[in-house]
């Protein structure tokens, strides 16, 4: 039986969408590798792995122009409407973040890079407490707002957004800790201004975890939450809007 032109043309709609969420999914993926291998890096003080972090960037920019290509091509030639209009620009949204997570992991490699490769003495194990128990809870939230993302959960995505408040007391308490040791002893105000950044970049890379929390809020609930509380996971409105 021949395929008719609306059959043809929903079809190829459908491959649309399905060709931009891959995409989105795709880059997700290479940033989430990146913000690991950036921690790896500095756990292992490795130079050589900081340094692939730094040349893969332009990874994850090609794919942040493909997507952007993809999403404004969907807007353009097919018109979307209703929940798939949100998907488009949820995913269209995330891709701005997902860039900037990629930043944010590449700032903290050449952090690595700058502290093992040009400093005359490596700094103090104590400077990274912080650093290392931040890590593990912004990967955490990026990782679960890819989660959610995939497989367009809410209730995960309302879980994520709630744990930015922990990273930000986290990222306090190691500002604060941080200062205090470069008031006791001056000599480590030079690392410690290192750590701070990477502080810093884990920082907003849950703001950026968080944000893609927020879309997939969105894009279920049909409605915009961001400046608001957030709605807990087992209330009604999380239904398809």
């Amino acid at each position: 039986m021949a395929i008719s032109k609306d059959e043809h043309i929903v079809k190829r709609y459908d491959q649309d969408l399905t060709h931009l969420r891959n995409l989105v999914l795709e880059m997700g993926g290479l940033v989430e590798d990146q913000v690991n291998r950036a921690m790896d890096a500095l756990d292992e003080e490795d130079i050589a792995e900081a340094r692939e972090v730094i040349a893969r960037d332009q990874l994850i920019n090609g794919l942040e122009v493909k997507a952007d290509e993809a999403s404004i091509s969907l807007v353009a030639l097919r018109q979307p409407l209703a929940s798939d209009l949100r998907l488009v620009m949820s995913l269209y949204k995330a891709v701005t973040d997902l860039e900037r997570i990629g930043d944010e992991a590449e700032r903290i490699a050449r952090m690595v890079v700058h502290i093992y490769d040009t400093a005359v003495s490596p700094p103090s194990n104590k400077l990274f407490r912080d650093v290392l128990a931040m890590a593990e809870l912004a990967k955490a939230m990026l990782h679960g707002a890819l989660d959610a993302l995939a497989r367009v959960d809410a209730d995960k995505a309302i879980a994520v957004a709630q744990s930015d408040h922990d990273l930000d007391n986290q990222f306090q308490d190691g500002m604060r800790r941080l200062i205090t040791y470069m008031m006791e002893d001056p000599r480590l105000i030079g690392h410690a201004i290192d750590v701070i950044f990477m502080l810093r970049s884990l920082e907003r890379i849950g703001d950026h975890a968080k944000n893609i929390a927020e879309y997939v809020i969105y894009l279920v609930k049909g409605k915009d939450i961001r400046h608001t509380a957030l709605p807990e996971p087992s209330e009604q409105t999380l239904q398809t809007g």
